[in-house]
């Protein structure tokens, strides 16, 4: 009998991606808060552009990325040839472990760090390399004390997911400065529209040559269902990762709503002050409950409960009742649930129904 094909080292140590769950079987309008959507979805501009471009689905996109690279350079005062596009910024941290990291090499992330540095990390054939967190925060000390000769890849999100929490430009700073010249800082910006006056680590791009950002079209923008990310380094990092991308990564469709989309700030406005209003009515609520949460800067707060078991009877109770939030054990947090800042109405269901798990009867108004 012949034996099977053997993948590549790495491969199967990878826990495929668990994406947040959408459905309820047997409810029919699930509230659904545990993929940190845009509740209000994209703009009108937004509809209109990616409905014009149905009458060019017979023609290949641009290989270039030209039109979006240029509108992301206008918005954020960048130079187009610094911005790379891509499938969501997933398909950019791919890109940046298989260019520059593979069998031997390191690659660093956070105790709570996002899920894909692990897995792209593996896909490269690198070794995943985890440091830990000060409460639930990213601790710089302890990146670099992980970092060794074989690090290739540093992964930090900022805002993070899942926790919502944030580290200050001066540690980001004291980070990259301190970071050997042979690694590779990644700034994941992924929440960081919902920052006022932040520009996501841009300026660290153009204080060091081995800092890089990236940035996703699928959180504020409400483009989740279009995967459409791009990443901003210095030209001979651009010039490195477009060598592995795809020459038609990006349809005509995602091209055309994503310059739209960055291009209407009102709707981003909107967006990030509704969220910022929601978000902390949410969290004051959920404590008054009794179930803290971390200051978040992104668009979802981490409730924490007293241990996993009351975690999972809470995520339970609110599936019964038609509410779907994120579980988090995978990201070693087996004592919390992640909750989309979703509409007003969905911001006070889910605070109401906390508030009868937790049998505390707080005002809801």
């Amino acid at each position: 009998m012949s034996k099977a094909p053997t993948p590549q080292p790495g491969i199967m140590e990878i826990e495929p991606y668990q994406g947040g769950a959408s459905k309820i079987e047997g409810v029919e309008n699930a509230i659904k808060l545990s993929s940190n959507e845009n509740p209000f979805g994209p703009s009108d501009k937004v509809i209109e552009a990616y409905q014009r471009a149905q009458h060019q689905l017979h023609r290949y996109p641009p290989t270039d990325h030209a039109a979006l690279r240029n509108a992301i350079g206008e918005v954020h005062g960048l130079d187009p040839d610094t911005i790379i596009c891509g499938a969501g910024s997933d398909e950019i941290i791919s890109f940046l472990c298989q260019a520059y990291a593979g069998p031997g090499d390191e690659v660093i992330h956070t105790e709570h760090g996002f899920s894909m540095y692990r897995i792209s990390a593996l896909a490269a054939g690198a070794t995943p390399v985890e440091v830990p967190e000060r409460d639930r925060k990213v601790s710089a000390n302890a990146i670099l004390e992980g970092v060794t000769d074989n690090t290739r890849l540093v992964f930090i999100a900022n805002p993070a997911n899942p926790t919502g929490t944030m580290v200050g430009k001066a540690e980001v700073t004291r980070l990259a400065k301190s970071l050997p010249e042979h690694v590779i800082l990644v700034l994941d910006g992924a929440y960081a529209e919902y920052v006022e006056d932040f520009d996501g680590g841009a300026s660290l791009v153009k204080r060091f040559p081995n800092v890089v950002m990236t940035r996703t079209f699928s959180k504020i923008y409400g483009l989740g269902g279009l995967r459409i990310g791009w990443g901003h380094a210095r030209p001979e990092v651009i010039e490195v990762l477009n060598r592995v991308r795809g020459p038609f990564n990006l349809s005509n469709t995602q091209l055309a709503a994503a310059e739209a989309a960055v291009r209407d700030r009102a709707h981003v406005d909107r967006c990030r002050a509704d969220n910022t209003r929601l978000r902390a009515w949410l969290a004051e609520a959920l404590a008054e409950r009794g179930v803290p949460s971390d200051t978040s800067c992104a668009n979802f707060v981490l409730a924490r409960f007293a241990d996993r078991d009351e975690a999972e009877a809470c995520d339970e109770f609110l599936r019964s009742e038609g509410v779907i939030v994120r579980r988090v054990a995978g990201y070693k947090l087996p004592n919390c649930l992640r909750i989309t800042v979703g509409d007003e109405a969905s911001c006070r269901r889910v605070a109401h129904l906390i508030g009868q798990f937790k049998g505390a009867g707080a005002n809801d108004g």
